[in-house]
């Protein structure tokens, strides 16, 4: 079974799915397998890796580790053309159709795509927005690109369809890491309303009830990272791992 269609029995299963960032940098080495099997413990559906910015060696070596500590599925979430391993069990093949950046539209896909090929690492094509809802983040820094304001749901649904007729498998909608707000409902049910494709929710998400929130608005997965950064502890995990669950299922 490939990793997309793991992440898609998880929905059928479970109505939703929560997977957790890691940020390489931000998870100090010694920390990292415990915090892993802890996460695996508290029942979360997968692992995100990646971050905006990799300063510290050994992106391969810390996929690895977390492969060594968990049967859950590992994804990077890349945030350059360096975080690329074939050791992780998918890549999300990011497009940030939000922005007007070549580069990010087109032109680090065409070179990370071979590279991709020839590690015979699945690739999940993901449209990705970015969506502004306070102060600057990393991504929108690094990406030299403006988000889709958050009070416009109109445009992220044009940009949703978009993505869906273009042909891609999964839409990612980030508000960044240690964002001011998370990304309104109001926006989330637009979108699930006019495009049938499944949503991932992340950035600024710090308790179960705005996890259940998204989901009962459409989200079909729930991502978060800082919190855990601040404060990893299994309990919160294990909060919203319920939250997402029975929210799915109410909704359903």
């Amino acid at each position: 079974m490939s990793t997309w269609q793991r992440l898609l029995k998880i929905r059928q299963d479970r109505g939703a799915g929560y997977f957790i960032l890691i940020d390489p940098d931000k998870v100090e080495g010694g920390n990292l397998a415990d915090f892993v099997r802890s996460a695996t413990e508290a029942s979360v559906d997968g692992f995100l890796v990646g971050g905006s910015l990799i300063l510290s060696d050994g992106f391969d070596e810390r996929i690895r580790e977390i492969k060594q500590n968990t049967s859950l599925p590992v994804m990077i979430f890349p945030g350059s053309l360096f975080q690329i391993s074939s050791s992780a069990d998918a890549i999300l093949f990011l497009v940030l159709i939000s922005g007007r950046n070549p580069d990010h539209l087109i032109g680090n896909q065409v070179v990370a795509a071979p590279i991709i090929k020839k590690m015979q690492l699945e690739a999940i094509s993901t449209g990705y927005m970015l969506i502004g809802t306070g102060k600057m983040t990393s991504a929108e820094f690094m990406s030299n690109t403006k988000p889709i304001p958050a009070h416009k749901p109109d445009i992220a649904v044009a940009h949703a369809i978009a993505a869906e007729t273009i042909g891609m498998k999964l839409l990612y909608l980030d508000a960044g890491s240690g964002a001011d707000g998370t990304i309104p409902e109001t926006m989330i049910a637009a979108i699930a309303r006019h495009c049938s494709l499944p949503i991932a929710i992340g950035g600024g998400i710090r308790t179960p009830e705005e996890a259940a929130r998204k989901v009962a608005a459409g989200a079909s997965f729930i991502v978060t990272g800082t919190i855990h950064e601040e404060q990893a502890h299994r309990e919160l995990m294990r909060e919203i791992v319920d939250a997402v669950h029975k929210q799915s299922h109410v909704r359903s």
